[in-house]
């Protein structure tokens, strides 16, 4: 009996525990609200909507860079605009990660927005909030799909650099490891191919796709293979820099040839052509690229749920003045 008594105790304490977990975790994505600002800002929304296209319609390239700097925002440490903050005597910036060296982009943009709202609402409305609107922004002024973006997000007052380059995806991850960095943020694999489909528009360099157009002669088509190699010559260091759409169909529009593209083998990124190539997310592929308004809706879900990721709330955090420094 004791030891029946004894087992059973711990079981509801460890119970117990995890049940406390579940509700800390929620807790936060709960005071999210997409009626945040109502009150406090009103014309914040519009404000932002504004700011991000003025700079799609002067560079279309833009939308991908904006929607791109949330997600790399998300994953590490969470949606909180730890990657926005430079170097200083107590950050060493995420913009460092080889992640995001040379190819994040996109932050005056953000910094124009945060600079538009402080003067209508000053202290306000949050960095990590702007990075979530400017996302949705973005992807609605290339004719993507839009959805409610949830509010309430404060700024983090720290940064990591050694975390963004052990959690930020990179071009050369298998399926596994991609399944894996989302599932520990919550995301599906369903989620994983939805996000991916962002890569229906922008640009990768030279570099990300070299060895994927030279030496992987099995999974790629070989005519795309050829076609490819025009502006990225074999040789590193040479053209490493050089730009090549991801899209090589309809490269400034927001549509599914992503998903037609990695069907025929024509995904330029190794971590594209991944997701396409006898795996377990063949089907999900498969799916999207005859199934167009299916895409749509479950990339805004799952832009929602990225948004959920372990957002700073409350009294946790700050509310920048400037993104890119703390107060």
């Amino acid at each position: 009996m004791t030891k029946s008594f004894s087992f059973t105790s711990h079981a509801n304490v460890a119970f117990a525990m995890l049940l406390l977990f579940f509700i800390m975790s929620t807790a936060s994505q709960a005071q999210l609200s997409s009626t945040f600002y109502d009150q406090t800002c009103p014309n914040a929304l519009a404000t932002i909507k504004s700011s991000i296209s003025k700079a799609v319609s002067r560079e279309s390239r833009m939308a991908a860079s904006l929607m791109r700097l949330h997600f790399h925002d998300c994953f590490v440490q969470g949606c909180d605009a730890s990657l926005l903050l430079n170097d200083s005597a107590s950050i060493v910036s995420e913009k460092n990660a080889f992640q995001n060296r040379g190819s994040a982009r996109g932050f005056e943009v953000i910094d124009d927005a945060k600079a538009q709202v402080e003067k209508i609402c000053p202290g306000v409305v949050s960095c990590a909030d702007i990075l979530a609107v400017a996302a949705r922004d973005a992807s609605v002024a290339v004719s993507g799909p839009s959805w409610t973006v949830k509010l309430g997000r404060r700024d983090a007052t720290r940064a990591s650099q050694a975390q963004a380059e052990s959690d930020l995806p990179q071009f050369t991850d298998s399926l596994d490891r991609l399944i894996s960095r989302f599932g520990d943020r919550g995301l599906s694999p369903r989620d994983l191919v939805a996000l991916s489909g962002a890569h229906t528009i922008g640009q990768a360099q030279c570099f990300t796709f070299r060895d994927r157009i030279y030496n992987n002669g099995s999974d790629i088509d070989s005519n795309f293979a050829t076609t490819r190699r025009r502006r990225c010559p074999a040789a590193a260091p040479n053209g490493n820099t050089n730009l090549a759409p991801l899209d090589l169909v309809t490269p400034n529009s927001f549509d599914y040839n992503y998903f037609k593209n990695l069907v025929q083998k024509k995904g330029l990124l190794e971590s594209d052509q991944v997701l396409f190539s006898g795996g377990s997310t063949d089907s999900i592929v498969s799916e999207y690229s005859s199934k167009p308004a299916t895409f749509r809706s479950d990339f805004g879900i799952a832009m929602i749920k990225m948004g959920d990721v372990s957002p700073l709330t409350g009294s946790a955090g700050e509310i920048r003045r400037i993104c890119t420094a703390l107060n």
